[in-house]
């Protein structure tokens, strides 16, 4: 039997290949939800996507570039994935190719390269470098937001300057790390998808998901360890 779906990428018209297998199915009772969805209870679809707002919200904030983020907030990306979400529905909930918070994450990623592509023009190949999604692309998240959320969580510095020094060190070293362990690691601790996820959505085995994020934690360590003045 062919375990292979198929999603059309609108941003480039590409068909995107999914695999599938039954351990990344939508759960019984979401898939229940879908089919309720389906047969005329929108308010349920309203419902699902509603749950899984934080997380996509997170995502964006992660991967949008600095030069958007003072122009366009996560919401209204997220507005835009709604109606996304409410037109594409019907055709998804037919035959789900995936579960319904990787369908929502890969509708969202399609608007994050569009706005980067509108807004930023060809400059956005250039400092948005696009990573694997689904076999599609998604903007990659920068060193700078990277760092930005380590500083929030591993510092008690306060001088400005001081603040600024140790921020570009964990710039540097966050870019020092292999491109696929640098997303592995936003993937598992950062938009806090479970090993399954990260697996799928880098179209890795599970064993090497695992592998690359202990690896890349162990590295990251490493180099926060070496930055003076980091708690």
């Amino acid at each position: 039997m062919n375990n292979h779906r198929f999603v059309v990428d609108e941003v480039t018209g590409s068909a995107v290949t999914y695999s599938m297998s039954s351990s990344s199915l939508n759960n019984p009772n979401e898939l229940e939800l879908i089919r309720r969805a389906a047969n005329s209870q929108p308010e349920i679809m309203a419902t699902l996507f509603e749950q899984h707002r934080n997380r996509l919200k997170k995502m964006v904030r992660l991967r949008m570039d600095r030069r958007l983020q003072t122009r366009i907030d996560a919401s209204d990306v997220l507005q835009d994935t709604w109606l996304d979400c409410e037109r594409r529905f019907p055709e998804y909930a037919a035959a789900p190719p995936m579960p319904f918070f990787h369908w929502l994450r890969f509708l969202t990623g399609q608007r994050l390269v569009d706005l980067h592509r509108k807004h930023l023009g060809t400059a956005a190949r250039n400092v948005c470098q696009e990573v694997s999604l689904y076999q599609g692309a998604l903007p990659a998240a920068s060193s700078v937001s990277l760092a930005e959320q380590l500083m929030g969580r591993l510092t008690s510095v306060s001088q400005a300057v001081q603040r600024a020094e140790i921020q570009v060190r964990i710039q540097n070293a966050l870019n020092s790390l292999e491109a696929i362990d640098r997303e592995v690691l936003i993937l598992r601790h950062f938009e806090m998808l479970t090993n399954e996820e990260t697996a799928q959505a880098l179209g890795l085995k599970k064993a090497a998901a695992s592998n690359r994020y202990i690896r890349a934690l162990k590295r990251l360590k490493e180099i926060l360890d070496s930055v003076q003045g980091l708690r």
